[in-house]
């Protein structure tokens, strides 16, 4: 094996060096993709209410802590979010607060999130676009699936 003066295996400091650089290389992109991202397309399906609490959460803080833009799409027992006749159903936090999805859903409208039901909602629901909240309207499949295919935008379904 090849030895410097010194004592060191020029070979394994090449191996390191090389391992090293091929970590960070793999790290880079991903963090700097993640703070560039303009926001986050939110496609919630789930009707239980812990399961649409978090999804409300974690779009809370894309706004309010990261300053990003947030699209929400409710599909199947989720569009019931949407219901201006459905009452939400409070869920429980750390703090002992038990806020409900729908309250929180209202605060993303209030602050610019984009909010939409899936176009089979209404119909498969048998309700018509009446029932939507003030600031929610039917999705428009073309717009969604752009926005969905968008880089800018990372993706999360529930």
């Amino acid at each position: 094996m090849a030895k410097n003066k010194k004592g060191f295996n020029m070979t394994n400091i090449k191996k390191i060096l090389v391992s090293t650089m091929m970590a960070t290389s793999l790290l880079i992109p991903t963090v700097s993709s993640a703070s560039q991202a303009k926001g986050l397309n939110v496609l919630i399906n789930s009707g239980d209410s812990q399961t649409q609490a978090m999804a409300m959460v974690l779009s809370l803080m894309t706004i309010k802590k990261h300053k990003k833009n947030v699209n929400i799409v409710l599909c199947g027992q989720a569009g019931d979010l949407a219901d201006k006749n459905i009452k939400g159903i409070p869920t429980k936090r750390p703090d002992g607060k038990a806020p409900s999805a729908k309250k929180h859903l209202l605060m993303l409208i209030k602050m610019g999130a984009s909010v939409k039901v899936c176009p089979l909602y209404l119909p498969n629901s048998g309700k018509t676009k009446e029932i939507l909240m003030n600031g929610i309207t039917v999705a428009k499949p073309p717009v969604v699936a752009g926005k969905l295919l968008n880089q800018d935008f990372q993706n999360i379904t529930f």
